[in-house]
């Protein structure tokens, strides 16, 4: 009997060191391991962080850069060939929309509640979809393993990379771990390396201990 052959999502093929995600590393983030990294550096293409970095989905010419070096590090954290994917504007449309579901999706796992008065993040003119649909094909390599093989064009494909690496990163129990800044006014995205999973800030020296603080001023100034 075949198997789908994803008892864990390693940190990259066997000898190869991976160059950090260009868009992840604009945070000074620990990218997470195989595959799952492009799910990170494409939620992570936001504009954040201080001094603000740049929205890398905010026109063709950065998203197309960003896609491009994204499949060559994609390809080199898995073992696996990099994908032509060409972007165009329609496709940029989609892939900003998909971007928001994700984090929609994201935040939703986690309860994350919003600060008040603090603006969220989604994209306003969109109406919640609820689910993301994508091509993929199931494989039978010789050894009898079943592999999950992305397809599409365009934007299509590099959504459908994004959404097999999450299926494969549930089945190794380490989707989970793939989470968003709860400070709203990052909401960058991290790996959540602790052992029993329970980071919720991308840095607590940076948001948790300020956001906290916040907090408790806001307390403070109620009960007075």
């Amino acid at each position: 009997m075949s198997e789908l052959m994803v008892p864990s999502v390693p940190d990259s093929a066997a000898g190869v060191v991976v160059a950090p995600w260009i868009a992840t590393a604009r945070y000074d983030l620990d990218q997470a391991p195989g595959g799952l990294g492009l799910v990170q550096d494409l939620l992570n293409t936001i504009s954040a962080g201080v001094p603000r970095q740049a929205d890398l989905l905010d026109d063709l010419a950065s998203a197309t850069e960003w896609a491009q070096q994204a499949v060559v590090q994609w390809s080199t954290a898995t073992g696996r060939p990099a994908p032509d994917v060409t972007l165009d504007a329609a496709g940029l449309r989609a892939l900003r929309i998909f971007r928001e579901e994700l984090r929609d999706e994201i935040d939703a796992r986690l309860h994350v509640p919003a600060e008040p008065g603090q603006p969220g993040t989604g994209t306003p003119e969109r109406a919640p979809t609820g689910s993301r649909t994508s091509g993929a094909t199931l494989r039978l390599d010789r050894n009898g393993s079943v592999h999950l093989d992305p397809a599409g064009v365009g934007a299509d494909l590099l959504i459908s990379l994004v959404l097999a690496a999450l299926f494969e990163a549930q089945l190794a129990d380490v989707g989970r771990r793939i989470k968003t800044c709860r400070n709203p006014r990052c909401r960058v995205a991290f790996y959540d390396r602790s052992r029993n999973n329970s980071g919720v800030w991308h840095s607590v020296r940076v948001c948790g201990h300020p956001t906290n603080l916040r907090a408790h001023r806001a307390r403070q100034r109620q009960a007075d």
